[in-house]
């Protein structure tokens, strides 16, 4: 892990890049495309500097879960960043551009925990058993380095790319619904943007949950009862501006839709 100084401002930069709403260089410039660690520690220093100034975590988002994407980026695993309150849009809701940064908009899964899951070496079974429910989701993930010129320490910086997120309006036992082979539907404006399946997510949404669940724990942050999980993405994402309206339509999981405004 480098020095406390880089962190301080490759968060600093981040942070800004948000107030301003202007997009900074990649945070690998100043500190490498590899160092995982350091890219986790600046984007601790800015969920704390949220949550010390009132913000509240309502549970975590998981990324690169496409083999795709992970080869694109050079990895072999995802990665996480973590859900606030007020970045949450209600189903068939506005939310405005000046909020985000670059967006883009994705079908996922999202979970809900009925148990804390603090410790390690947990399997699917136990992530369906500690499972309140399940819904449909969109994730409208927002990027503060210019041009989503990312690598996985750019992306781990700045908190998985997260923005905000609205969930679907229909709750489900996840042991009810097929969550591998539902098929999923973008719409953009009425057009089909992005298409893909439950099995995009590393075979399964649950597994990248199982994935999170072992992660957190052992970094000392384990999941909780309550919390939020967005599993992945089940297709590839589209790009939003100001007027556009989506729809993400899960096979067995009911519609769910937003809005970017001016």
């Amino acid at each position: 892990m480098m020095q406390q100084d880089n962190i301080n401002e490759a968060a600093a930069q981040l942070r800004n890049a948000q107030q301003n709403y202007l997009p900074c260089s990649p945070i690998r410039e100043l500190i490498g495309e590899t160092d995982i660690e350091t890219a986790y520690a600046i984007q601790k220093v800015n969920v704390d500097f949220r949550l010390q100034n009132g913000a509240t975590r309502v549970g975590a988002k998981i990324g690169l879960t496409s083999l795709a994407v992970q080869k694109q980026l050079g990895v072999n695993q995802p990665d996480f960043g973590i859900l606030f309150a007020d970045t949450q849009v209600q189903n068939g809701g506005e939310i405005s551009i000046k909020e985000i940064l670059q967006p883009k908009a994705e079908a996922e899964i999202a979970f809900v925990l009925k148990s804390d899951l603090p410790n390690s070496n947990y399997t699917e079974s136990d992530i369906l058993n500690a499972t309140e429910n399940v819904c449909g989701a969109i994730e409208i993930v927002g990027s503060r380095v210019e041009n989503w010129n990312i690598r996985i320490t750019d992306t781990v910086a700045d908190n998985a790319s997260a923005s905000h997120f609205v969930l679907g309006d229909e709750k489900y036992n996840p042991t009810d619904v097929d969550l591998v082979g539902c098929k999923m539907s973008l719409l953009k404006n009425n057009e089909v943007v992005s298409e893909g399946s439950g099995a995009a997510c590393m075979g399964s949404p649950v597994a990248a949950v199982v994935w999170l669940a072992n992660t957190m724990s052992n970094l000392g942050t384990p999941l909780q009862k309550g919390d939020i999980i967005l599993s992945g993405a089940l297709g590839p994402m589209s790009a939003a501006v100001a007027g556009d309206h989506f729809v993400a339509k899960i096979e067995g999981f009911g519609n769910v839709s937003f809005k970017m405004t001016e």
